[in-house]
């Protein structure tokens, strides 16, 4: 016992003339950070012969925290600039994560200020057969979203609806496309007075998935109407219908559909010669002055032709709008080529 006395009295000593806690026998252990790659360093804990406890893979080590048993960092070990400490361990990943997006801005990637195109193929969600996806959009200020599908050439079946707080829809829509590849569904649906949820099901069946890209719509990273001092749209009555052929040149037709604030019902077709259905839409809106619907169709070939039918009652009428939306040039490589120019018949046989 004296001894003992003897040796606290003279830590208690050293402490008053030093000023420092002299209740350390042994050394602090530290973590060793050997990274494996740029991104997620092997954490290592050695003990104070140097000698390794247990081995752990991190994705983001810590400098502070505790682990399983006797893996347990004590707070009060020196925290000295060093090359291994986890404050310059995390300031290398941050470093190496920028340049990574710095080299995919230059390989060819898309900046952070560029508005993204059309269709973003890294932002599309697969739908299977009989399978329902939906995206959220809690921002009030997203006033219309931009809804792309497509398929790898198969046919087209889903449903589209808009949800706007519970059990009510006052968006509904059948979409049906022959071939989801050569003609993709384009549309854009007004969300006025979030928050607002676009839901799409696919309706087909298990081998005829689709791929849907839903996105906040503007007039800076998307489609819009494009109108001019000659466009005059139609009155179409309740049960009537109207049809507007054209030209092969004609890549894509524009259809936008509106009402004096009645509820639109309407039939939208894309046909192909007699009775042929290429593209089928039937949308139901509760208010076509602040809902309208704005769509591209696209229609390759020949012999195109739009009929928009108003499969409301007489005391619903709509006004339509179908004008072409892009022209090509002509020079396609499926038009023929006939025979038969000046001087044909003046050449010796």
């Amino acid at each position: 016992m004296n001894i003992y006395g003897k040796l606290l009295v003279a830590c208690v000593l050293q402490t008053n003339v030093w000023g420092t806690a002299a209740f350390v026998t042994q050394k602090s252990k530290g973590f060793a950070f050997r990274g494996t790659d740029g991104l997620s360093p092997t954490v290592s804990y050695l003990d104070s012969n140097g000698k390794g406890s247990y081995m752990a893979s991190s994705k983001l080590a810590s400098s502070e925290g505790s682990t399983q048993g006797e893996g347990v960092m004590d707070n009060s070990q020196s925290r000295g600039p060093s090359s291994s400490s986890p404050a310059s361990v995390l300031d290398a990943r941050l470093t190496a994560l920028e340049q990574q997006q710095n080299r995919g801005a230059q390989g060819g990637g898309r900046p952070q200020n560029q508005p993204r195109k059309l269709w973003d193929s890294r932002s599309a969600v697969i739908v299977q057969g009989g399978s329902l996806k939906t995206w959220s959009f809690p921002n009030p200020s997203v006033e219309r979203v931009q809804v792309v599908m497509n398929t790898e050439g198969r046919p087209l079946d889903a449903d589209i609806e808009l949800w706007q707080g519970p059990d009510n829809t006052p968006f509904k829509m059948r979409v049906y496309v022959e071939d989801g590849s050569l003609r993709p569904f384009r549309a854009v649906i007004e969300t006025p007075r979030g928050p607002n949820t676009i839901a799409i099901r696919n309706t087909g069946h298990l081998e005829f998935p689709l791929a849907a890209y839903v996105m906040a719509g503007s007039a800076d990273n998307g489609f819009v109407a494009k109108t001019t001092e000659e466009t005059i749209p139609r009155v179409i009555q309740g049960g009537a219908l109207r049809t507007y052929p054209f030209d092969p040149t004609v890549e894509s037709v524009q259809v936008a559909l509106r009402t004096d604030g009645r509820p639109l019902n309407v039939r939208i077709e894309l046909l192909q010669g007699p009775n042929n259905n290429k593209q089928v839409m039937e949308l139901y809106t509760e208010d076509g002055m602040d809902r309208p619907f704005f769509c591209v169709i696209e229609t390759p070939g020949s012999g195109n032709v739009v009929r928009v039918v108003n499969t409301a009652t007489m005391e619903f009428p709509m006004t339509a709008l179908v004008e072409a939306y892009q022209v090509s040039n002509g020079n396609s490589a499926s038009n023929p080529v006939i025979g038969g120019g000046s001087g044909y018949m003046d050449r010796a046989w």
